[in-house]
């Protein structure tokens, strides 16, 4: 009765997930170390200027005038955005979309036939095989390889690239490891994606929070035949439920022109973004520029925290992630199993982190965020170090 690509969303929870179930219906202490939902952790936008800008955003759709690509204010906003980092992305060159993952949607099914393939880098985010299966699509992962950093091993990249490959995503600040791309990773992928006319999807959610000082670089549409650029306000301005992301469409001129089209057709089918939340963006992203500033401030001081904590772990190791809100660790006891180690946390003291195989991190490793309040980070991060050498 039903389709083969809806088995993997019966949503029956694994171990870890079922004691986390057991522990909100016994109204337990429960904190959430795997949420980037900074809004659980003493982060808001400043609630005067969303209430402003949506009683604007109210008398601008009273009449609803719906536009495939997005409302061209809230298109010019996100294009004034990119100027002010120093960018040149023009209004026609965005798409509006309600967040990343429907981007994401939207971009395999522009690329990807059935049984086709994406490539994209592991560790990995698990949405991606969701959307795949939703797209009727496979995903083939290259390998990200740890040493000073996690850089993109490019031999095996190009290994896997076959006849049915689309497209290569490229996620920086990478979630989970934090990791940034370099110019010189930059500048391989483009020219594999030039050298085999593949479109590269470049997310770059997190690109607000880069916590060592570096500058954000970017796949370049002068190199690569066609670069999609992925972005929203959930993490940049700490409003998820505003529902509003964006694909940036560069690269060759008369490619930029067919995917736009194409992608606007697509759009228009479902026309799925609150004309509010589009009207109320240029308000927020002008706005709440010195909320922005504040932000960021405070997720690095918190990575601080977490790094001065753990740094001097015994038995443990991490490289320090460059953005985003998460950080890996490398339980150095092979005897140690990471899921107990995730369990017993869970189970004692209500803490969830994943173990590092949900993102196809080597054995031993754990995930989580260090968005925590200061002094439930400080709290939380203590007893993960405790449990790693415990649970032996």
């Amino acid at each position: 009765m039903f389709a083969h690509r809806t088995a993997q969303f019966e949503g029956i929870p694994n171990r870890l997930y079922r004691q986390k179930e057991a522990i909100i219906r016994e109204d337990k202490p429960f904190f959430d170390l795997i949420s980037a939902n900074v809004h659980y952790h003493g982060v808001q936008y400043p609630q005067a200027i969303l209430k402003n800008a949506l009683k604007n955003a109210v008398r601008q759709a009273k009449i609803y005038r719906p536009d495939a690509a997005g409302q061209w204010v809230a298109r010019t906003a996100i294009q004034k955005y990119y100027e002010q980092e120093g960018f040149a992305l023009a209004s026609d060159q965005i798409m509006l979309t309600p967040g990343t993952s429907v981007s994401y949607q939207y971009l395999f099914q522009l690329f990807a036939n059935p049984g086709d393939e994406i490539l994209c880098p592991i560790p990995s985010y698990p949405l991606f095989d969701a959307i795949a299966a939703l797209s009727d699509t496979r995903i083939t992962y290259y390998r990200l390889t740890p040493s000073e950093r996690w850089n993109i091993d490019f031999n095996d990249l190009e290994r896997k690239i076959t006849p049915k490959t689309r497209a290569i995503v490229l996620i920086s600040p990478h979630n989970p490891t934090g990791a940034m791309a370099t110019s010189l990773e930059i500048e391989r992928l483009c020219d594999i994606a030039h050298r085999f006319q593949l479109p590269i999807i470049s997310d770059e959610v997190f690109s607000s929070f880069i916590l060592n000082g570096k500058k954000l670089l970017r796949p370049s549409g002068m190199i690569a035949p066609l670069v999609l650029l992925l972005n929203g306000i959930s993490k940049m301005l700490a409003l998820p439920g505003i529902k509003i992301g964006w694909i940036g469409i560069l690269g060759d001129a008369s490619l930029v022109k067919k995917a736009t089209r194409i992608l606007q057709g697509m759009a228009d089918t479902f026309l799925p973004i609150s004309e509010l939340s589009q009207f109320a963006l240029p308000t927020l992203l002008k706005e709440g520029t010195d909320f922005l500033k504040r932000y960021q401030e405070e997720i690095k001081r918190r990575y601080a925290i977490a790094v001065s904590i753990l740094s001097s772990a015994p038995g443990l190791s991490f490289l320090p992630p460059e953005g985003g809100f998460y950080i890996t660790l490398q339980i150095k006891n092979k005897k140690v199993n990471e899921e107990k180690v995730a369990l017993m946390l869970l189970e004692k003291e209500g803490i969830l982190i994943h173990p590092g195989y949900f993102y196809g991190l080597p054995p031993g490793s754990l995930v989580m965020s260090f968005i925590l309040k200061p002094t439930l980070l400080k709290k939380s991060f203590e007893k993960i170090i405790r449990y790693c050498q415990l649970c032996k």
